[in-house]
């Protein structure tokens, strides 16, 4: 897929007050780690996540998002009129039915004749949402809308620890699955798309290329199933060195494709943005690729893997610092559990950014 006419023109990101080291989880399961000789720092060690972030206890992904929208919105500073479509594309919603994005384009005040939908892909939800955006424009169906979603990462973890110091059975072997969950962090982001017509800045949304592995639809795979646990919190199970071995394989035959269709060599890309796992996933990713080590933006040290705002929030977090320049060619890899790969090109020329901090 190849668009001519589509910017990416801002975003805008909400951040979590509270901040939880990974010490401070390993410290709530102590007993479990000393009755399985666990070794003290074992998950900072093995992923590289010294912290995540949490919204405050009862928060419900609508209102943050709602938030991460109105910033987006101001940041580019595109008359609401023109927006055509909000979709909502997170993990996380508010409840089954209505959409989520219903509650967002009310609170953002947007247009009756916008298209508002939820639609969720794991870790691509925001990233499939911008493509069915940039679809809409390049067909001249909209002039400009919004993907936006929020991950709210507090109940699987804390979930997850309680379960572990529950299971009287737990061994070394059974902790496994349950180890990922323990990376989850917490973040909203939105991201604004326009007809190059209306962009002040002009950053191209160049498109890309999709490809799925549905063989390893289970490798990361969860929610909440009552009959199995004792509340209504979500719980993952994850074979965290199967999916990372079918993650980079699908990913590099991803990223042959999408150079392909952008008529890019790996000698063109100047900075590259990935979905944010922890340290081994970023450095095999980048190896298996071809990519040099400092080409991307790294973030999970300190958020975790926030599901579908991992990746744009590592954007808006490396635009705000100055990472990309004038005239770059950045590549954004996206990958879900699924397994789903979705990779984008963009022809930079600067965004506009705006954050907040969610204190409640």
């Amino acid at each position: 897929m190849f668009f001519r006419h589509v910017c990416l023109e801002s975003l805008g990101y909400v951040k979590p007050a509270e901040v939880v080291t990974s010490a401070q989880l390993e410290s709530q399961l102590a007993e479990v780690y000393e009755r399985l000789h666990l070794p003290a720092g074992r998950l900072e060690l093995m992923t590289g996540i010294e912290e995540r972030r949490f919204f405050s206890p009862g928060s419900k992904p609508g209102p943050i998002s709602a938030l991460a929208t109105q910033l987006a919105i101001e940041a580019c500073d595109i008359p609401k009129r023109h927006f055509g479509a909000l979709i909502h594309g997170s993990v996380c919603r508010d409840q089954m039915e209505p959409a989520t994005a219903n509650l967002v384009h009310h609170i953002a005040g947007l247009p009756d004749h916008a298209v508002v939908l939820d639609v969720s892909n794991a870790c691509l939800g925001l990233l499939n949402g911008a493509v069915l955006l940039a679809q809409m424009i390049e067909l001249g169906q909209i002039q400009a809308g919004v993907v936006v979603g929020a991950e709210l990462g507090r109940n699987l973890v804390e979930g997850t620890i309680d379960s572990l110091k529950n299971d009287a059975g737990l061994t070394r072997k059974t902790i496994k699955p349950a180890f990922a969950s323990l990376t989850i962090g917490s973040a909203s982001v939105a991201m604004v798309l326009c007809d190059s017509r209306l962009s002040q800045h002009g950053t191209r949304f160049l498109g890309g290329e999709a490809l799925c592995d549905t063989e390893a639809h289970l490798l990361c795979a969860g929610g909440v199933e009552p009959e199995k646990q004792e509340d209504h919190r979500p719980r993952m199970d994850t074979d965290s060195e199967a999916l990372l071995e079918a993650g980079i394989r699908l990913a590099e035959k991803t990223w042959q494709v999408t150079k392909k269709s952008l008529g890019w060599t790996n000698e063109n890309v100047s900075r590259v943005f990935t979905h944010q796992v922890g340290k081994a996933h970023r450095k095999l990713m980048l190896e298996n690729l071809g990519l040099p080590g400092d080409c991307d933006y790294p973030i999970y040290d300190r958020f975790g893997n926030t599901g579908s705002a991992a990746l744009p929030l590592s954007l808006a977090l490396g635009a705000e610092n100055g990472f990309v320049e004038e005239g770059d060619q950045v590549a954004l890899l996206g990958i879900g559990s699924g397994l789903n790969s979705l990779m984008l090109g963009l022809d930079w020329h600067g965004i506009s950014t705006k954050g907040a901090v969610w204190e409640l």
